[in-house]
């Protein structure tokens, strides 16, 4: 079911953890499997030098939680805002269908994480941002409605459905 990379990363996370230092921070979760994940975010002349996360989650998110942070760390803002969940499940080796929606919650909650560095730090959060974070932070919004024509769980509910 799961790659030995999702396995490896489930048992033996490398970048578990707080940030007492953390410039931004994003809580992100699943209403409809209970999946949680904070993202902590120390940014530095637009660098991102370190990163840690905590997650309430099943193997795949916890996995997924791991692998983000490692393609976080020494991204520029603008890199980081770019990485997608195919990013994750690429780095994972691959996820069911059925645990896609883990990989979206990551790539979600870096955009919380640099929302939130960029909301204290006095820049302007763009529009698409905000509203791609509200998608998977609201309960009435467990399934795509094509509203931003960004979203993965289109796809996540095709393939869970076959």
């Amino acid at each position: 079911m799961y790659t030995e990379e999702v396995k490896k990363r489930f048992i033996n996370p490398k970048n578990v953890g707080e940030l007492k230092d953390a410039n931004g921070i994003g809580v992100v979760g699943n209403p409809k499997c209970g999946d949680i994940m904070k993202i902590f975010l120390k940014i530095v002349n637009g660098i991102i030098e370190n990163a840690k996360f905590q997650t309430y989650g099943c193997a795949a998110a916890i996995a997924s939680s791991d692998a983000v942070i490692d393609a976080l760390k020494g991204k520029t803002i603008e890199e980081a805002e770019h990485l997608t969940n195919e990013t994750v499940i690429n780095m994972l080796n691959g996820l069911p269908p059925s645990k896609i929606h883990c990989s979206v919650l990551a790539e979600n909650g870096i955009h919380a994480a640099i929302d939130d560095y960029k909301k204290n730090s006095g820049i302007k959060i763009k529009k698409e941002t905000e509203h791609k974070k509200e998608i998977y932070n609201t309960k009435k919004n467990t399934e795509c409605n094509n509203c931003c024509g960004s979203c993965e769980l289109k796809k996540l509910h095709k393939n869970e459905n076959e």
